[in-house]
C-alpha cells in the first residue's frame, strides 16, 4: 500500500511540473470548442468586411500562419498566403490602414458561411474541418454555392486560439458558377481560376 502511494504521489509530483498544455495535450474543454467555433466565425465575418484595413484578419493567424488553396481534401495547398502582409492584402486591406476597393476584388460580393465545423484534438492543439457556403455568388444576392470547404489547425497562443494552417479545398472548381469557365465574374471565355488567397 505504501509503494502503491509512493507511485501515485511521485506520478502527481511529475504531472504538476509539466506545464499546462502538455498536461492538456489531446483534451479541448468546452471554452476551447467555443473559442474555436469564434475563430472560424471571425474569419467568415473579418474576409467580407475588411474591418481595421484586413488587420483584423491577419490576428486570426498565428505569427508563421498561412491560408492556401487544394482541390482535394487531405492534400496541402500550393502557393501559401503567408505572413502579416499578404493575409492584410488578402482580406482586402491596402496596406496603409485601409481597404482597396471591394468592386476591384475577386469575390466581391459574396457572404461567407461556414457550416458543419468539426473539431478534433490533436497533440499539438486542435484540427477542424468545415464546408464554405457562399451567398451572392456572381453578383447574384439570391445565388447560393458550396464552395468546398475548409481544413484548419490551430494552436493556442498566448493571445487564444489562431489558426496555423487554413486550406480552403474547392473540389469542384471548374464547375463553379463564380470561379469556373463560364463564370459571371470572368465571362464565358474566361479560364479557371483559383479562389481568391483566403476566399
Amino acid at each position: 500500500m505504501r509503494k502503491v502511494s509512493s507511485f501515485v504521489a511521485a506520478a502527481l509530483l511529475v504531472a504538476a511540473s509539466l506545464p499546462a498544455y502538455a498536461q492538456q495535450a489531446g483534451k479541448l474543454s468546452t471554452q476551447d470548442y467555443i473559442d474555436i467555433q469564434q475563430l472560424a466565425s471571425r474569419y467568415a465575418f473579418l474576409i467580407d468586411t475588411c474591418t481595421n484595413g484586413g488587420n483584423d484578419f491577419a490576428d486570426l493567424f498565428t505569427a508563421d500562419g498561412e491560408f492556401s488553396v487544394s482541390q482535394a481534401w487531405g492534400t496541402a495547398g500550393g502557393k501559401p498566403t503567408k505572413g502579416r502582409a499578404a493575409l492584410v492584402s488578402a482580406a482586402g486591406g491596402d496596406g496603409k490602414g485601409g481597404c482597396r476597393d471591394a468592386k476591384t476584388l475577386m469575390g466581391y460580393g459574396i457572404s461567407h458561411i461556414s457550416v458543419n465545423h468539426v473539431i478534433t484534438p490533436t497533440a499539438d492543439g486542435a484540427a477542424g474541418k468545415s464546408y464554405l457556403l457562399a451567398i451572392g455568388v456572381g453578383g447574384d444576392p439570391t445565388t447560393i454555392e458550396r464552395q468546398g470547404g475548409y481544413e484548419d489547425v490551430y494552436v493556442k497562443t498566448a493571445d487564444g486560439w489562431r489558426f496555423k494552417s487554413r486550406v480552403h479545398v474547392f473540389p469542384d472548381l471548374r464547375n463553379s458558377v463564380q470561379f469556373g469557365p463560364r463564370g459571371r465574374q470572368g465571362g464565358a471565355a474566361a479560364a479557371p481560376a483559383a479562389p481568391p488567397a483566403a476566399k
